[in-house]
């Protein structure tokens, strides 16, 4: 099974593409929106706040409850299942960090 998405696996890869195209800071001028994907089922979903509100960056609090797997002792949502990735929405289609970076590299 693979490991679960968290917080910690979220600020991991903001720091490994820290300075590039593949974080929202990088990336928003162009319209993308942190989202992230589900490659089990193929559905997508924005970042969103717990109260549905879009979040200009990545946070697990606003998936769907059928992909959380752990919750802290505040209720926020510290993991979901292994097959989340983080990414970026824009135009209906999902960019992994890579593929973001690359497009605004262009």
């Amino acid at each position: 099974m693979a490991q679960t998405m968290t917080t910690c696996t979220l600020e991991m890869e903001n720091r490994t593409f820290a300075g590039s195209h593949g974080i929202s800071q990088g990336n928003r001028h162009m319209r993308f929106v942190p989202g992230f994907l589900d490659q089990e089922t193929g559905s997508v979903y924005a970042s969103c706040r717990d109260d549905g509100t879009p979040c200009i960056v990545h946070i697990l609090d606003g998936l769907p409850e059928h992909l959380v797997v752990k919750r802290n002792a505040c209720g926020k949502v510290s993991s979901v299942k292994g097959s989340i990735v983080a990414g970026f929405l824009r135009d209906g289609h999902f960019y992994t960090r890579e593929q973001a970076a690359d497009v605004v590299s262009l």
